[in-house]
């Protein structure tokens, strides 16, 4: 963003033999991070990250006729009110999560429509996400591939195995339906932690996650909004696990970010307009993470051109995409794969001691590289000292 590019001038600067030492030490870029470089600097000036208001009006609107409906149908229809406000939950995230991400004016204003909305807290979702936008599919690090221990996406060490793993591919729609739960859990404790570190609109969100359970409360009896959760809990788990869980996943750090995501991340063809409209943008999954701040209404037009991209620079099945149905089958396969797999001594562990504590445990890919040049070091100079 502009305002990002302004702090940069005011960030300390190396001195001159730190700049060297990181210079000779660090791997040289590669032509595909490069021309990527490149690629989004012709986007940007081209105006790819202009947001069409008259569609985000639209797609408020659709939400808001959501939450009507289900407000109006609570006493009469309450089979009707639990699955419009269901819809309503999954698509408060869909909306929220392209409006944290963005970097214009629309967004700034309604950063804190998922919380208001959905009752994800943007300062949760921020720290969650980001780490996982930046080290995707790292093992150890990405928290979006921490399920266990009710769901494993590769075969753990026998210390943090368990019996649920042999039958995951028969309770994953259960465990999949609690996501919203947990993660309104999760916004709950990180929003007060954040208030008492005096975090940057900490505040905000409290009060929006106030005002998000007040009017829940006051619409909605709790037999309507309880099972709201659970269902929307299963379709945005249904959306969010199937793009990058069947990729490739890394033991080590990735330096070369771009072909990362290439190699971890999948699309979803959609069949129909309304599975259009559900998948809120995560079908265009490879488009978000390479480019996460622009308009998710323009993924769709990108196709063309990241396939030209890969072709330019060599990257073999680069631009990966499967049928919305087929790439949820494929999904459930992972899981009946290594619900059938022995235990793996020494297999890395999911997640650290926290959300943000991943990269400092032993078994992250970044900690371990860290702690090998660190060693290094000190046997170096251990030896020059002898």
């Amino acid at each position: 963003s502009d305002r990002a590019r302004k702090m940069l001038p005011r960030l300390p600067k190396s001195k001159p033999d730190t700049a060297d030492m990181l210079e000779n030490s660090v791997p040289k870029d590669t032509n595909v991070q490069i021309e990527f470089r490149k690629l989004r600097d012709k986007l940007e000036a081209d105006g790819w990250w202009k947001r069409d208001i008259k569609r985000e009006v639209r797609l408020v609107g659709i939400w808001t006729s959501l939450v009507i409906g289900a407000a109006l149908t609570t006493k009469s229809i309450p089979a009707l009110s639990i699955w419009l406000l269901s819809l309503s939950f999954t698509q408060a995230g869909w909306l929220g999560h392209d409006y944290i991400h963005g970097i214009d004016k629309w967004t700034d204003k309604f950063r804190m429509f998922a919380t208001v909305c959905g009752g994800l807290g943007a300062t949760w979702w921020s720290d969650k996400h980001n780490k996982h936008h930046a080290l995707t599919n790292e093992m150890g690090v990405d928290e979006d591939l921490a399920t266990d221990p009710f769901l494993f996406t590769w075969a753990p060490s026998p210390e943090n195995d368990s019996p649920m793993r042999k039958i995951q591919h028969y309770i994953f729609w259960m465990i999949f339906s609690a996501l919203f739960a947990l993660w309104r859990v999760d916004t709950v404790q990180v929003i007060i932690q954040a208030v008492k570190e005096k975090r940057p609109k900490a505040k905000k969100d409290f009060y929006a996650i106030g005002i998000h359970y007040a009017v829940l409360f006051a619409l909605f009896p709790i037999k309507v909004w309880l099972p709201s959760v659970f269902v929307s809990g299963l379709l945005s788990a249904l959306i969010v696990t199937p793009t990058h869980q069947d990729e490739e996943m890394f033991d080590e750090f990735q330096m070369d970010w771009v072909t990362a995501q290439f190699r971890s991340t999948r699309n979803a063809v959609t069949t129909n307009p309304f599975s259009e409209w559900l998948w809120g943008g995560m079908q265009y999954q490879l488009e978000h993470h390479l480019f996460p701040t622009m308009p998710r209404s323009n993924y769709p037009k990108l196709k063309p051109i990241l396939q030209k991209f890969c072709d330019d620079v060599g990257l073999e099945d680069g631009y990966r995409e499967t049928n919305e149905f087929k790439i949820l089958y494929d999904n459930w396969k992972i899981y009946r794969k290594v619900a059938k797999m022995d235990a793996v001594e020494g297999a890395l562990c999911s997640r650290g001691d926290g959300q943000l504590g991943a990269i400092d445990m032993s078994a992250s890919p970044a900690a371990m590289a860290a702690r090998k040049k660190a060693e290094a070091r000190a046997t170096g100079k251990s030896a020059i000292a002898f």
